[in-house]
């Protein structure tokens, strides 16, 4: 009776987790689907499989990639820029920033410590409307261009970002052993020396999760760039420039959709060959932490 209850829990289970990936990968089965299709096809029947063929998906993003329009590599290479820029820094500063906190025992460090994580939760609506007019203060201030410039954007997705990675750096950095980073310092290592050569070597696991989920949200963004950057600018990412895209082909939803797609594609490439990277870093940083 036992043995019946567990396997009509189980099928239960794998009957509810289908539905809910049914439910979740449908949209992007549509955007596939169409891609692979003419115009008139689509607005025929946009769930159907009538008029779908490789060789259309073929013309559809040669269409797109050679459209001067939509200037795909250039806002691919934009957003690819922007996205490597802003994991870099999150890792080296947010790595920095997370073993001070950890080490300092302070009134200070665990205000700083409460004050990331307090930043999690204010939505970024509340703050979007301030943030673009003190970036234009702040770049007349500091004569640089914080608007419309790859700096400004990188500089906004370090902040956003910034308290995510140290929050999950600290509990992993709290479980690595006090005696390594004394061991280097009777050895005659400077503070400087020990983070590079022994903690951040060690923080590895769990700075590649935290960089694939970064990557993932600075790569499919678009709130932000819109605002900083524009639509009409000539920095654009990927998303800004689809966006920009279906305002100059509001009827050609194929291209549209194709477009879409190739903007997808990069970070489920990413997630695909990481995902088991990403689970091993929670892992590690739970039981570390």
């Amino acid at each position: 009776m036992h043995t019946k209850e567990k396997k009509s829990s189980l099928i239960a289970k794998v009957i509810i987790a289908t539905i809910i990936a049914i439910y979740v990968l449908f949209p992007f089965a549509l955007v596939v689907i169409n891609s692979c299709k003419r115009t008139q096809d689509i607005t025929a029947n946009p769930i159907g499989l009538n008029g779908v063929s490789f060789q259309q998906l073929m013309s559809n993003m040669n269409d797109v990639v050679n459209n001067t329009h939509f200037m795909f590599w250039q806002a691919f290479g934009y957003s690819a820029l922007i996205t490597v820029v802003s994991l870099v820094l999150l890792a080296v500063f947010g790595g920095m920033a997370a073993w001070v906190i950890c080490r300092n025992h302070t009134k200070w460090a665990r205000f700083i410590y409460f004050l990331f994580i307090s930043s999690m939760t204010i939505p970024f609506q509340v703050v979007m409307l301030p943030l673009v007019s003190t970036f234009r203060d702040t770049g007349k201030f500091v004569g640089i261009a914080m608007l419309q410039s790859v700096p400004g954007i990188v500089f906004a997705y370090c902040g956003f970002g910034g308290a995510m990675t140290v929050f999950i750096l600290v509990g992993f950095i709290k479980g690595i052993p006090y005696d390594l980073e004394e061991a280097a310092a009777i050895d005659g290592c400077s503070p400087e020396g020990t983070f590079f050569r022994i903690i951040f070597p060690l923080l590895t696991p769990v700075i590649t999760t935290v960089t694939i989920l970064n990557g993932m949200w600075i790569w499919n963004d678009y709130l932000l760039p819109s605002m900083m950057l524009g639509q009409n600018g000539v920095v654009k990412t990927l998303p800004v420039a689809v966006q920009a895209f279906v305002g100059s082909y509001v009827k050609q939803w194929n291209l549209i959709l194709t477009a879409a797609l190739l903007a997808i594609i990069p970070m489920i490439v990413v997630f695909l060959f990481a995902q088991k990277q990403i689970m091993n870093g929670m892992i590690e940083g739970a039981v570390k932490g």
